[in-house]
């Protein structure tokens, strides 16, 4: 008789509880907007019996609040895709441009973490490597909430920076990289065979410059899949055996995905890695300098306000791309 996992048990109790708040906090948010709506009414009732043009600006920033709310559940509708509700796992590689490179990795690793802090989600640290001098080359990190990927599937793809670099002693403007991929945290047993000959195993030590990134023994795990070249890392589990568990289930899910898009004739939207981190391929922008200005070149949608993007003010760059991904259905991943 086979023993019972408690692990999986667990998992799928700890998932029905988080689906649940979910649908419970959805239907608040519902009653709030109902709420909204009917003190709105009444402001305005009020300034034409009153004929009080004071109400004016009230109004407007209680219309504007409702909107941008009614506006974020009704995105939270398109996340119907069959990852969407699972937590995302995120990687960020610095691409050519050294130092100043890695510390564009950086600045977008404090992006995404306050974005997902805005968004009551947690942030969990997989795999690190400083940058030789600042900043750091490359991130592993996951976002566990509900809906984590349907939301971040946005960000995949190569974001450049335009600013005058702090590490250019000539003051000149510089142009950096930086790759992200996006996947979703896929617990359940998937029908993929993985051959003991198809893939490299190599232990090594974190090799972060101190404090939590340090590890006294070699448990860090990198898997090699010599097929399609896909590489995944994991350090930041409590052992070896946890970080190797971690990396297969890493590389499960990418040459699932993989498999997805080759049934679609798609292989090169969905592939672990962006091929070129460089020019012609990025799919967003942040200026800095001569002008401040962050523009996503797939959908048009732009914001001035550079700080509060780089402070977690993805919101409208997601639901443009949500909704822009929406319209076409054959781009749907």
């Amino acid at each position: 008789m086979e023993a019972p996992n408690f692990w999986d048990d667990a998992d799928a109790a700890n998932l029905k509880m988080k689906t649940l708040k979910n649908m419970k906090d959805t239907v608040e948010l519902y009653s709030s907007l109902e709420t909204q709506y009917d003190d709105i009414e009444t402001l305005i009732e009020m300034g034409y019996e009153e004929a009080d043009e004071s109400l004016i600006p009230e109004v407007r920033e209680e219309l504007d609040a409702f909107v941008n709310t009614l506006e974020d559940l009704r995105i939270s509708t398109l996340l119907t895709g069959e990852f969407d509700k699972n937590n995302a796992i995120l990687k960020l590689n610095a691409g050519a441009g050294g130092t100043e490179s890695c510390d564009w990795a950086q600045m977008l690793y404090r992006m995404y973490t306050r974005w997902a802090e805005k968004k009551g989600f947690t942030v969990e640290e997989l795999d690190f490597l400083d940058g030789d001098e600042a900043g750091i080359k490359s991130v592993t990190f996951q976002v566990n909430g509900i809906n984590a990927y349907g939301y971040l599937k946005a960000e995949k793809g190569v974001h450049r920076l335009v600013r005058i670099s702090p590490f250019n002693a000539q003051g000149k403007r510089q142009t950096s990289f930086v790759s992200l991929d996006v996947m979703p945290e896929i617990n359940e047993d998937l029908d993929i065979e993985i051959k003991d000959e198809d893939i490299r195993i190599d232990t090594y030590r974190s090799s972060g410059a101190g404090g939590q990134h340090i590890n006294k023994t070699s448990s860090a795990i990198r898997i090699t899949h010599f097929p399609t070249g896909i590489v995944v890392q994991c350090q930041n589990e409590r052992s070896q055996f946890q970080n190797k568990d971690k990396a297969m289930q890493m590389l499960k899910a990418k040459l699932y995905m993989l498999r997805k898009e080759e049934n679609k004739e798609k292989l090169s939207d969905i592939r672990g890695e962006v091929t070129e981190i460089g020019w012609g391929n990025q799919i967003r922008s942040y200026v800095f300098q001569p002008y401040t200005m962050v523009k996503d070149h797939r959908t048009n949608v732009e914001s001035g306000n550079v700080d509060a993007v780089m402070d977690g003010a993805l919101d409208p760059f997601i639901n443009g791309y949500l909704k822009w991904i929406n319209t076409k259905p054959e781009q749907q991943q």
